[in-house]
């Protein structure tokens, strides 16, 4: 995520009007250092005893603080929900899940630190998380060398890709979400479907947008269209005073659209600063999941006149739906109250994964649940949307391909998901809105 995320309409153009309304904390995932760590080393559900040693524990490494915090912070509820509802269903191995959660911060140093913690003081056989690109990289070898499993339902920066090709994850390693490899070439798709020609790019100096940009302009340039500022990309550094001067390079050239890869607190700054210079008229800004959030919408301010200054934005965000959603989305109102917000449901999917995969197993071990990852979320076997339902067919000994609210979950060798992604729009009032769909084939 890299970015995610966010309080968002996720609204998804099924029967089911999935209002991502982003306005608890979301993708506050990138900067600082210090350690606000919320730990619960009580089972996740209050009605079930404390696991024993032998049960199965699980972490959550999510950002509660920091640039990603407005997507992230109904991140460790949809965690925890998905333990209630395994643990009351009995449990996993015949004893009940113990979750114990932690702030990422949306900061890598945290997020190592707070790894370490859970894999070697707490001692949990998977981990949920992280969000933000950045504190994925920091984590996952902590996570590997411990044999932990770590299902991320955000982190989309394509380097993972490469990474686990490369070997280096040795299978403890997985995400929910596409990388951006598949949703940039949507985002191109996107572009030259609107008829863009000429596009500048601005993106967050680090794994999750360089390669985000990458891929945008590859795909973007084999569809025919032109980066304006290819020859000297624009990055901005989150942690920089200003952003006055990178707001002024992205939008030079006259460029029809300027694709902005941002977290959401760093990037209302950038692009209010684009619009104070009056660089953003006649340009349609074009958006990833990272910002994906009426929130956002409102740090990036209005006009004189009322009006959203993104208004007219497009954006791209992993799509979501089927009857799972649906089922998904009416149980986490039910439980909450809230909407359901962007990545929540990915959120759900790596947890009950997790789960899944240990039962499969029969064991209660990092190495147990890597063993058995891809067999439960994929072809072949019994197509099931229901956590309970799977991990009765599991007990039963038989083979499942989990069918998740965030899509099929069929996740590959290397731990990538494809996916489609939504079409999202900003409104004059500032609110968000999904509008069509796109996939990376287009």
């Amino acid at each position: 995520m890299n970015r995610f995320s966010p309080k968002l309409s996720l609204k998804s153009p099924i029967a089911l009007a999935l209002t991502v309304t982003f306005s608890a904390s979301i993708l506050s995932a990138c900067g600082g250092g210090g350690g606000q760590e919320e730990t619960t080393n009580t089972p996740a559900s209050d009605s079930s005893p404390a696991a024993s040693g032998d049960g199965l524990k699980l972490g959550a490494l999510l950002p509660v603080t920091g640039d990603l915090s407005s997507i992230g912070q109904n991140m460790p509820e949809a965690v925890k929900l998905a333990v209630d509802e395994i643990n009351a269903c009995d449990g996993v191995n015949d004893k009940p899940v113990t979750l114990v959660s932690e702030d990422s911060q949306t900061d890598p140093t945290a997020g190592a630190s707070a790894t370490t913690k859970l894999a070697e003081v707490d001692q949990v056989a998977g981990i949920v998380g992280a969000f933000a690109s950045s504190v994925s990289s920091a984590a996952i070898p902590i996570a590997a060398k411990n044999k932990v499993m770590m299902i991320s339902p955000g982190s989309t920066s394509p380097v993972f890709t490469e990474e686990a090709k490369a070997g280096k994850f040795e299978g403890y390693w997985a995400r929910t979400a596409p990388p951006d490899t598949y949703q940039a070439q949507a985002l191109a798709a996107l572009a030259t479907k609107k008829g863009f020609k000429n596009v500048g790019t601005v993106v967050i100096n680090n794994d999750y947008g360089v390669g985000f940009e990458q891929e945008f302009m590859t795909a973007f340039e084999k569809e025919g269209g032109k980066i304006t500022d290819k020859e000297k990309p624009v990055r901005y550094d989150p942690k920089a005073a200003t952003l006055d001067s990178e707001a002024a390079a992205s939008f030079a050239n006259e460029p029809d659209a300027v694709a902005a890869v941002l977290y959401a607190e760093t990037g209302s700054v950038l692009l209010q600063a684009a619009y104070k210079q009056g660089l953003t008229e006649g340009v349609t800004v074009l958006l990833t999941d990272g910002v994906y959030s009426d929130d956002f919408v409102k740090q990036v301010g209005q006009t004189a006149d009322g009006k959203s200054i993104l208004a007219g934005a497009l954006g791209t965000v992993p799509g979501a739906n089927g009857q799972a959603l649906e089922t998904f989305s009416s149980k986490w109102q039910e439980k909450t109250g809230k909407d359901v917000t962007a990545f929540v449901p990915h959120s759900w999917d790596a947890t009950i994964l997790l789960m899944l995969a240990a039962e499969a197993a029969d064991a209660n071990t990092g190495e147990a649940i890597q063993s058995k990852i891809l067999e439960v979320a994929n072809a072949p076997g019994t197509e099931v949307t229901d956590p309970c339902e799977a991990m009765k067919l599991v007990r039963q000994g038989e083979d499942i391909n989990y069918q998740g609210a965030s899509g099929n979950v069929d996740i590959d060798e290397y731990g990538d998901v494809v996916g489609s992604y939504d079409v999202w729009t900003v409104k004059e009032d500032g609110t968000t809105e999904v509008i069509d769909k796109v996939s990376p084939a287009e």
